[in-house]
């Protein structure tokens, strides 16, 4: 599975990118308004950090702006793709967009109905929030589960992207089903790694390892 960090904070994108963590980025307006930053300087700074996809968001709800400001969006840099939201117009300018080579990120996805349908319409991703499906009392895993059944039946080629994470069990379920990709806060990409059991092993070598007295080289 594909890890996205899902931030507009340059720094954290960099720092885990020299770890080789991740394998591109999601933006949203929610991050670039946190981020302080100007859309266009900071997605060009991104996606001179990442080597693949780096989603940026059309701000657009019709079709004729979306296409336009999605072609804007574009030529920032090769690596960019399209996101869009999950309606009729969003749909259709996937179609128009994706028809003309860019990369798509259809987001805002709460059914299986509209993970089908995105995938008609040609998406590079579909981006299914698992959280805020999670916040209503519903198990936003068995959505994941429902793309990855209807999408393995037809043989579709958009990759299912596991979006609004907010737990590292939330990734570890979405790895489990089957998800693509998993685009995750900072802070959850860096809780993965972290168990107290490692912690406490590694303790008992060091401390070991202090009572032999020798050094390596």
């Amino acid at each position: 599975m594909k890890f996205f960090v899902d931030t507009a904070d340059v720094k954290d994108i960099r720092e885990l990118s020299e770890l080789g963590l991740i394998d591109g980025v999601t933006t949203n307006p929610s991050l670039i308004l946190k981020s302080g930053r100007d859309i266009t300087e900071v997605t060009k700074e991104i996606c001179d950090i990442v080597d693949g996809p780096v989603s940026a968001e059309v701000a657009a709800t019709e079709y004729d702006e979306m296409i336009r400001e999605g072609k804007v969006l574009a030529k920032i840099a090769d690596n960019i793709c399209i996101k869009l939201p999950l309606t009729l117009d969003g749909l259709r300018a996937c179609r128009t967009l994706s028809g003309e080579g860019h990369a798509v990120n259809v987001t805002l996805c709460f059914s299986a109905n509209q993970a089908l349908l995105a995938a008609k319409a040609g998406a590079t991703f579909i981006s299914p929030f698992i959280g805020r499906l999670d916040d209503m009392a519903i198990d936003g895993m068995d959505l994941i589960r429902e793309i990855r059944v209807i999408y393995d039946n037809y043989g579709f080629e958009t990759e299912i992207l596991a979006a609004s994470i907010r737990t590292v069990n939330h990734v570890k379920e979405a790895a489990l089903i089957g998800a693509d990709v998993a685009t995750v806060p900072p802070a959850t990409i860096r809780s993965l790694v972290k168990h107290p059991l490692t912690d406490k092993g590694l303790e008992a070598f060091l401390a070991d390892w202090k009572k032999t007295g020798q050094k390596i080289g």
